[in-house]
């Protein structure tokens, strides 16, 4: 009996693992349909750049629909509702959708209402996390001619915990280009205790944001912002005063699973086994990129790996096999640091961003600024189209974490 395969959300995650699983699974073995409310696959890693002239709307959006391979079905619906029970979907038009086996990839949603003021309308309040928030956000950075700028997380996790450093530094260089930096003060205000999550990357980033003259501000976990006022306030009533604040909002799962019983933990992301992302819930239900409740980065990389991983565990499963495959929670991320230079950083669960090279000893550099880690992170974007999304396998770049190329630490922080 041919098996019904149903991925929710088109976006990296969902189209790379349903062409994957083309490719494995005969039209015979199993039917692909992937389900979108729309049919517009954003190249988020750009929206980074769109503020700062160095990116154009046009070249950040495709049809999701011709990123699959022939013989994937999509279907453009807007999901109500899973019925773990039944083993259907619920669509917003009444009608539903069997299946034998599910994935949830529908990423994470911006959730500005969850923070007092900051979806009120506000010429002084933006962000670049969505296409229309970056739009906005560069029309107001080319009107700025001095203040102070605050660049500010209001919670993790979030999509790309590295993107509002990298605003940061890109901030710096775009003001010293126009040469107004000395009349711009950039803060970055976080709820964390240091610039980054990870011990060793976090050192990185705050020398480098001293040496940028950009301020830190740590442990300030945002209750309100108030646009008319320009300030941010603190659950604990510290302020941070702004002419120009970039903040990116709180991020829940998608609402739907919020609206199905037994899917979701209480931001609306789903458990799954950290390793296998079978959902904690049901065997036949599994989850991938950000959706997923994984204790890594929600970063296209780690859906990249991931779904390798699991394209394996569910034909697996459909063969009522054990499932083999095992993540072992492999992230890597190219960190812009401005005037033509990035960062680049690899690790998984168990070890944190190294020095050394990735992906072996003459690869790129680790935890070291670099010409060539900005253009490898120029160059992604074309391997994204052509290479990630259509399942293919990239040479050099397995799921699992390469040791090779990496210096160890006589003692490695946690993190």
């Amino acid at each position: 009996m041919t098996a019904q395969i149903v991925v929710l959300g088109g976006g990296t995650g969902g189209t790379l693992l349903a062409n994957r699983l083309r490719h494995q699974l005969s039209s015979e073995d199993a039917q692909i349909t992937v389900i979108d409310r729309d049919d517009r696959h954003l190249y988020q890693p750009g929206l980074l750049f769109l503020p700062f002239g160095l990116a154009r709307p046009t070249r950040l959006v495709r049809s999701r629909s011709a990123q699959l391979r022939p013989g994937v079905e999509f279907r453009e619906a807007e999901v109500d509702h899973v019925d773990l029970e039944e083993r259907k979907v619920g669509l917003r038009d009444g009608g539903s959708i069997p299946y034998d086996v599910l994935v949830v990839a529908t990423g994470a949603s911006l959730a500005p209402e969850e923070t007092d003021g900051l979806s009120d309308p506000s010429d002084t309040v933006h962000t670049f996390y969505d296409l229309e928030g970056a739009q906005r956000l560069a029309a107001a950075l080319a009107r700025f001619e001095g203040g102070r700028i605050v660049v500010n997380l209001v919670d993790m996790p979030i999509k790309c915990p590295v993107a509002p450093l990298e605003f940061s530094f890109l901030a710096d260089w775009y003001f010293t280009k126009r040469k107004i930096r000395d009349r711009v003060d950039i803060t970055f205000v976080t709820p964390l205790d240091s610039a980054f999550t990870k011990p060793a990357c976090a050192r990185a980033l705050g020398g480098l944001l001293a040496e940028r003259r950009i301020d830190l501000v740590t442990e300030f976990n945002t209750g309100s912002v108030d646009g008319a006022g320009r300030r941010l306030v603190s659950y604990d009533e510290r302020e941070t005063g702004f002419d120009l604040a970039v903040v990116v909002p709180l991020h829940t799962g998608a609402p739907f699973v919020g609206s199905s019983p037994g899917l979701g933990d209480a931001l609306g992301f789903v458990p799954v086994d950290q390793h296998t992302l079978q959902s904690k819930a049901r065997p036949e239900v599994f989850a991938l990129g950000d959706s997923a409740d994984l204790p890594t980065s929600k970063a296209g990389s780690a859906a990249h790996f991931q779904g390798e991983v699991l394209a394996d565990n569910i034909v697996a499963y459909l063969r009522d096999k054990p499932l083999p495959a095992s993540y072992d929670g492999h992230t890597n991320c190219f960190i812009e640091t401005g005037f033509n230079k990035a960062l680049l950083i690899d690790f998984n669960y168990e070890t944190e961003p190294l020095p050394g090279h990735f992906p072996g000893r003459l690869g790129l550099p680790l935890l070291a600024e670099s010409r060539l880690n900005h253009l490898g992170k120029l160059t992604f974007e074309q391997i994204y189209w052509h290479g990630l999304l259509p399942g293919r396998t990239l040479p050099f770049i397995g799921r699992d974490m390469p040791e090779r190329g990496k210096r160890r630490q006589t003692t490695e922080g946690g993190g």
